[in-house]
């Protein structure tokens, strides 16, 4: 695949860019592999200013990076400033929160007496380089919600992102490095996927996140697992959007609409199964149906756009297939089902409701990665629960339900990483965001996401006293 942005509007090929050579990869490794070993003895002070600087500047930046992310992947505009403006507050998140999320631990002496010690803490230290797999539907929240939690806990990145945002994966290092940062601390590896495996079997780094397909999942985590490293993986999802008759149907149909057809329907965590309870299904069918009808589709650089193009030409044609292939045998489209008139020159589709799906339909079991939404009928709970859990997938779920019996219920049995109630899905700092099944393992954000690339140190002191004893609460050295 070209290194390239490709305005997915128009199919325009806005400007192209050589792939790294190996002896620039080898140089930007080393750099990296040579910044960890001095970055790593940084305290946390001078990490939040740095990041807290970046955070400043991207805020500077929003208008510009928003374009440039449209342009590169078509999201709209409204939607891609959004984007930047909530990478600038996770940074500064992690910024304030990253000293108390990796503060030592301290059993209390009585647990640890009898293994001979007068005094135990868990220490957190950085991994070191740490190689980031990212994909082109968040190009910038992305790679933030790796980049901020691991270079606040010491470690450097660098980053191996889609090749059809190559200007904002440029972006990024531009962007850290004039905040300060060491050079060598984050870089962007302009390659293709084949270039991949030999970065991550190089010893020189330590661990691997990826975002993106199932395939790339596996083909990430076979080399990592062959080569004894660290790796988190956030995958695909299908989640369901439950609604029992609780609920309160005007609010859960508006909110399905967006919750389908963010990010023009290209987001793992968009709601993708519509699940409702039959006494409740027409009420909410009609409303939910209009609202995706009535959504504008055009140029996403228009403020009054609500849906742009899908990212390119092979994204609009794997969603037409699946589409067909469901009306094929026999679901009925509500809406959309085809692609709209007079936007010929981009990869346009229109926001779509199929029902009548049936297990025997590619859609029931793949994910849908554009505006397409797949409407349920079920009987009971129990029902909507087995449709829910029917899928290889398990990212996160949402559930409308004033029934705290019900509540419970989907927190216990829902198989997925995440439940929302009376909501949409949405990822934020102060919450650990991963799956389960082919949805991946591990997780970002929150305390967990910046534990996940640190070595958790057992420090054992034993019986003399006069051995080093740090008050509880206490750091420790900021390696």
């Amino acid at each position: 695949m070209p290194i390239a942005t490709v305005d997915p509007a128009n199919g325009e090929t806005l400007r192209t860019f050589d792939a790294l050579d190996g002896e620039e990869t080898e140089r930007r490794l080393a750099a990296a592999h040579r910044a960890f070993r001095d970055y790593r003895t940084t305290d946390f002070a001078e990490r939040a200013r740095l990041l807290n600087r970046a955070a400043d500047l991207l805020d500077e930046d929003q208008r510009d990076i928003a374009r440039t992310m449209t342009r590169e992947m078509g999201k709209p505009v409204k939607a891609a400033r959004a984007e930047a403006a909530k990478c600038a507050k996770a940074m500064r998140w992690y910024a304030a929160n990253a000293e108390r999320l990796l503060a030592d631990e301290h059993p209390d002496d009585t647990d640890v007496e009898d293994s001979g010690a007068s005094h135990a803490r868990v220490h957190y230290r950085p991994l070191g380089v740490v190689l980031a797999v990212m994909p082109w539907n968040f190009p910038l929240w992305q790679v933030m919600r790796f980049a901020a939690p691991a270079l606040m806990a010491g470690n450097t990145g660098l980053l191996k992102h889609a090749s059809n945002v190559p200007q904002t994966a440029l972006y990024i290092e531009d962007l850290f490095a004039r905040a300060g940062f060491p050079a060598g601390c984050f870089q962007t590896l302009l390659i293709g996927s084949g270039a991949v495996e030999a970065i991550l079997r190089d010893p020189r780094v330590a661990a691997a996140t990826l975002t993106g397909s199932e395939p790339a999942g596996r083909a990430v985590a076979s080399v990592a697992g062959d080569e004894v490293k660290r790796t988190v993986l956030e995958l695909g999802g299908s989640d369901p959007y439950v609604v029992l008759p609780s609920a309160d149907i005007e609010k859960a149909a508006g909110t399905a609409v967006t919750a389908r057809v963010q990010n023009n329907g290209q987001s793992c965590i968009a709601a993708k199964r519509f699940i409702v309870h039959t006494d409740v299904y027409d009420a909410f069918a009609e409303r939910f149906t209009d609202g995706m009808r009535a959504l504008t589709v055009g140029d996403p650089l228009e403020e009054t756009t609500d849906v742009g193009p899908l990212s390119s030409e092979r994204g609009r044609t794997d969603l037409e297939e699946l589409v067909e292939d469901a009306l094929g045998k026999g679901a009925t489209a509500l809406c959309g089902g085809r692609r709209p008139e007079g936007l010929d020159r981009g990869w346009f589709y229109e926001p779509t409701v199929l029902t009548g799906i049936t297990p025997d339909m590619r859609i029931h079991r793949e994910e849908t990665f554009g505006p397409v939404a797949t409407l349920y009928r079920v009987a009971d709970l129990d029902d909507a629960l087995h449709v829910a859990n029917d899928t290889p997938f398990g990212l996160s779920s949402n559930v409308w339900t004033r029934d705290q019996g019900e509540m419970d219920r989907c927190v216990r049995d829902l198989e997925a990483g995440g439940v929302f109630f009376n909501g949409m899905t949405a990822s934020h700092p102060a919450l650990p965001f991963g799956g389960v099944k082919r949805s991946g393992y591990g997780r970002e954000l929150a305390g967990h996401g910046i534990r996940e690339f640190c070595n958790a140190t057992t420090v054992w002191y034993g019986p003399d006293p006069d051995a080093r004893r740090p008050r509880p609460g206490t750091q420790g050295d900021a390696s």
